[in-house]
């Protein structure tokens, strides 16, 4: 969707940054910036920065940064498109239509007609679960507790034991075989077409607008596979999308409740716990954590108590710790679901489990505890190292003492020894020294290091983006081609551009890179690159004059290399040598 560059700043113009940012983070004013935990990644101390001069946000830690648009974008997974149009509606301007290309028409209208299929099958199922020659799966919900509004409200139904009773339906609605064979249900071959559900308890799978995008069946009795789920489709991908969401993100509940599977998530729902939802027949993904971390920063993993439960809690456990959110997990024993521990102990006995529920680095080392037999004394050791490893894991020398603490008061472990046996560990595995006391710093492996020169043109950049009054005392001295870097060449010559006509727009600068994700963030980084703070009026005019002379002799060197003839060469050896009487104030 292509909207004018005039339009676009318009949107962004109207919305700002410290607004629209403070809905999804808490943020506190230092100075001119306000500051708060980055919503990109997980830190205990805020390094998330947003400056309503630059109207740009920015995180020293993960280096995360743009406008108010690309935020939206970042934050809730929105398209350039879907994310203008929200901003738009909130300042309260309407977007032009354009005339849509016959590919995007096509696309929208086939998405459309899925979504259309999808609802006419779901009361389809419903209608077979209700009808009166046909009790079997209603006597089945029933059968597990579910009440009849409880039934409704999740719109679960029944496909009839008949190999195409749904294809035939679907067609005498008018729908081709051309696009039910998109749909995932059914199955369209030469001999005829078959169903994909049949016999079976009906799920239907909303996202998180109510909207039906597939489906999940269970089989009531003996067969194989237990549960069946549609395939993936144009509009149903199983790994981006979580079973009850569309309700649970609307709970006032401060945590999300994360099941195995369909019956747990109503069962909870039916005993009051709204806040519950679960994957789609999948491990924990990197989509579903960040679909989650749109609607709560804490999850509390509700899994089975059996080793398969176990086994998918800590694979989903640094999956959502990487999203940024603290996770904890439920204690269900003696029961194995949240189903049959609520039939059997009621709601008020699992929200008092809920408020016990083990923090995730807790239930970790109680995993490595029961791989041991700590009446060995080999063995034993090899568990306290086990635990100095995983110790050696927190940036925060305050967090990793008091969970080394926690740990060695509830495993009887002399506290003295475990803070040794972290030393020796971090030293042994190469841990930074910064992050555990005692250790010499260990040689990491070797990050692709930023060239002195490019820093030294960041810092110039962020240096008039901050102070555009410093403009006027090297324009003569400074024009973008002397930015030996692609990137910071392009920005210059548009920082250049606005300076002149003193109109400085840092965060508009940024809509010109917006539809390449790596590009903006490293543009947002060029106008967010540390200056030095705590300097006098004189260390800074140095500093300044400084890297104005790095960027300029660098970039006569660069030229000096590349002379074609003894002339130009001449005129260069000579605007280096009056580098040696630059001289830079402030007044």
């Amino acid at each position: 969707m292509y909207y004018p560059e005039e339009l676009v700043e318009e949107v962004r113009t109207r919305n700002d940054i410290v607004d629209v940012v403070g809905q999804y983070v808490r943020l506190t004013k230092r100075g001119s910036t306000y500051f708060g935990l980055c919503p990109f990644h997980n830190e205990k101390t805020g390094s998330f920065s947003v400056t309503p001069g630059k109207q740009m946000y920015y995180c020293f830690g993960c280096h995360a940064g743009g406008n108010v648009i690309t935020f939206l974008m970042e934050y809730e997974n929105y398209t350039f498109p879907e994310a203008l149009k929200v901003l738009a509606e909130r300042a309260g301007i309407v977007l032009p239509q354009r005339e849509a290309t016959k590919e995007e028409r096509r696309e929208a209208d086939l998405r459309s007609r899925l979504l259309e299929i999808n609802k006419e099958a779901g009361k389809y199922f419903y209608y077979q679960m209700r009808r009166d020659r046909e009790q079997k799966a209603y006597r089945y919900l029933t059968g597990r507790g579910l009440s009849d509004e409880t039934i409704r409200r999740f719109g679960l139904g029944f496909s009839n034991p008949y190999e195409n009773d749904l294809y035939l339906y679907l067609r005498k609605k008018g729908y081709h075989d051309d696009i039910l064979k998109e749909t995932g249900l059914v199955k369209i071959e030469e001999r005829g077409a078959h169903d994909k559900f049949w016999n079976r308890v009906m799920f239907p799978i909303m996202d998180v607008n109510s909207r039906i995008i597939g489906f999940g069946g269970r089989v009531m009795g003996q067969g194989e596979p237990k549960y069946l789920n549609s395939p993936e489709t144009r509009i149903f991908d199983k790994g981006r999308n979580l079973y009850g969401l569309n309700v649970a993100r609307s709970s006032r509940e401060p945590n999300i409740l994360i099941c195995e599977g369909y019956m747990d998530t109503i069962a909870l729902h039916q005993a009051g716990f709204t806040n519950a939802a679960a994957c789609l027949g999948t491990a924990m993904t990197q989509g579903q954590a960040s679909l989650l971390k749109r609607y709560t920063s804490q999850i509390i993993l509700t899994y089975d108590s059996d080793a398969a439960g176990t086994k998918a809690a800590l694979r989903a456990i640094p999956i959502l710790k990487e999203a940024g959110m603290t996770v904890k997990v439920l204690n269900l024993k003696p029961y194995k679901d949240p189903d049959e521990f609520i039939k059997n102990l009621g709601a008020d006995a699992f929200r008092e489990r809920i408020g016990e529920a083990t923090g995730s680095f807790q239930f970790e080392i109680a995993q490595i505890y029961a791989r041991y037999d700590m009446k060995d004394p080999e063995s034993k050791t090899d568990f306290h190292r086990a635990v100095a490893g995983r110790l050696c894991g927190f940036s925060s020398e305050l967090e990793r003492s008091n969970y080394m603490e926690s740990v060695c008061e509830e495993y009887h472990i002399p506290l003295t020894s475990m803070k040794q046996m972290v030393i020796e560990e971090a030293r042994r595995t190469g841990v930074s020294g910064s992050q555990t006391p005692g250790v010499r710093p260990v040689r990491e492996k070797k990050k692709e290091k930023e060239s002195p020169i490019r820093i030294s043109q960041k810092l110039l950049l962020t240096w008039l983006i901050e102070s555009p009054e410093l403009y006027h005392k090297i324009a003569e001295i400074i024009t973008p081609k002397d930015f030996t870097d692609e990137l910071c060449s392009r920005v210059a010559g548009m920082v250049w551009e606005q300076l002149e006509s003193g109109l400085l727009n840092p965060a508009g600068i940024v809509n010109y890179f917006i539809n390449d994700a790596d590009e903006y963030k490293e543009v947002a980084a060029l106008f967010n690159t540390k200056l030095r703070g705590g300097m006098t009026k004189e260390e800074q005019e140095k500093a300044f004059a400084e890297t104005v002379l790095r960027v300029k002799k660098h970039s006569l060197d660069e030229a000096g290399r590349r002379a074609a003839d003894v002339e130009s060469l001449q005129e260069i050896i000579k605007q280096q040598a009056a580098l040696k009487d630059l001289h830079i104030s402030f007044d």
